[in-house]
């Protein structure tokens, strides 16, 4: 099979200066050639999928990492980027609302992506921040690409598959922003003093941006004058995704999910996707769903009218008493040989009309052999094959407590 197609590495010099492009190379050229001679071209084996996780301070992105992950299937910790800068030099930066250095972030946070825990996927918190860390991810993900094209035909070739990537935005305004700083200095400190007196648990980290209206709305500043820009021109690269961080936990989860329904054509290899062609995606056949459901029963009562008299007074007289008597589980079992769902459509009919009612109806045929008579002279036995249509039923049970 022919190698794929490398995609061409997004042009954004009409948006980013030219001089930003050439330190990015020079950032990047520098910390990717460290990065293969120490541990071998074969061995550069990023994540599968990168989900980059930005916001304003306070917009809960720490909070809402580990939902973010559970909905992506991750079971790795995020690598949060002020984390891995632990130089006294940076913690002064951070302290003061600035910036670590672009190649301080690259070269850690590179040689953080190799190993094994992240190798289907990450979540990256805080990355990237500034221009030039937009540049040197594009250059990441065509040097992916690069590499996929060369082992795409090897054993390696699982190893270095096509990158995907998600730019999650949690958007909250200042005054939102500069609130929930302060009122985690608040909550941070009554818990280290806690921690102090007691000598039990384990102290979180203080900011000074926690407890300084002004360092705190100059942290939200600094968000809005160079991440936010950095991560709005990801926008027509990557997939890119808007998250309304302003409401109660369960409205951002909410907006979150919304944001992140999956997209199989946008992430699978594209041989999959052909493969994969001709099965449709779930959304898609419920789009019309009720539609079409009632399309059906009407046709089965103007073109099949005496069939679907018979599967309904079935339906009412032997499987409705049942369904009756399990109205606080939700579930019931049904076993019949009754001969009218010997109609191929009369089975199709059953298990519309349970579900225009609300009910989930599933009908499985079991075949059971039964001696019907023997041959005297020889011994042999004939059977006969007896048909039973086993039949469940699902519906919201009742909320009644039980003990």
């Amino acid at each position: 099979m022919p190698n794929p197609p490398v995609p061409a590495s997004p042009n954004a010099a009409a948006k980013v200066p030219d001089l930003e492009i050439k330190d990015a190379q020079l950032i990047f050229e520098a910390v990717w050639q460290n990065l293969e001679a120490d541990v071998g071209r074969e061995n550069l084996r990023f994540p599968k999928e990168f989900l980059l996780l930005g916001g304003a301070p306070g917009a809960g992105k720490g909070t809402n990492s580990d939902f973010i992950a559970k909905a992506r299937g991750l079971t790795c910790e995020p690598v949060v980027i002020s984390a891995l800068l632990d130089s006294p030099e940076a913690r002064r930066l951070k302290e003061a609302g600035n910036m670590v250095g672009d190649r301080e972030v690259v070269t850690l946070l590179l040689r953080k992506l190799l190993r094994p825990e992240y190798r289907d996927g990450v979540i990256l918190d805080g990355f990237p921040r500034t221009k030039v860390q937009v540049e040197c991810l594009k250059l990441l993900v065509a040097r992916m690409q690069g590499l996929r094209q060369e082992f795409y035909d090897t054993p390696l070739s699982i190893h270095f598959r096509q990158p995907t990537v998600h730019i999650m935005v949690l958007f909250v305004d200042e005054r939102t922003s500069i609130d929930r700083q302060i009122k985690r200095g608040r909550e941070v400190k009554a818990h280290n003093e806690e921690v102090r007196r007691t000598g039990i648990g384990d102290l979180w980290e203080e900011r000074a941006t926690d407890y300084d209206q002004a360092l705190a709305s100059r942290r939200y500043r600094v968000f809005k004058e160079q991440t936010w820009e950095a991560l709005q021109s990801l926008k027509e690269t990557f997939h890119y995704h808007f998250i309304n961080a302003q409401g109660s936990f369960d409205e951002v989860e909410q907006n979150i999910m919304r944001e992140l329904e999956y997209q199989s054509t946008l992430e699978l290899d594209s041989r999959t996707v052909d493969r994969l062609r001709g099965v449709p995606v779930a959304r898609q056949i419920v789009i019309h769903a009720r539609q079409e459901l009632v399309k059906r029963l009407d046709s089965y009562e103007l073109a099949h009218g005496p069939l679907f008299a018979q599967v309904v007074g079935f339906i009412e007289t032997k499987i409705m008493p049942i369904v009756l008597r399990h109205a606080i589980s939700g579930t019931a079992q049904i076993n019949t040989e009754d001969p009218v769902l010997e109609n191929p459509l009369a089975l199709a009919m059953l298990i519309d009309v349970f579900s225009e009612r609300g009910y989930h109806a599933v009908l499985d045929l079991h075949k059971i052999e039964v001696p019907h008579k023997v041959d005297l002279a020889t011994g042999a036995i004939t059977c006969r094959t007896k048909k039973v249509y086993r039949i469940q039923i699902r519906f919201s049970g009742s909320e009644i407590r039980r003990g």
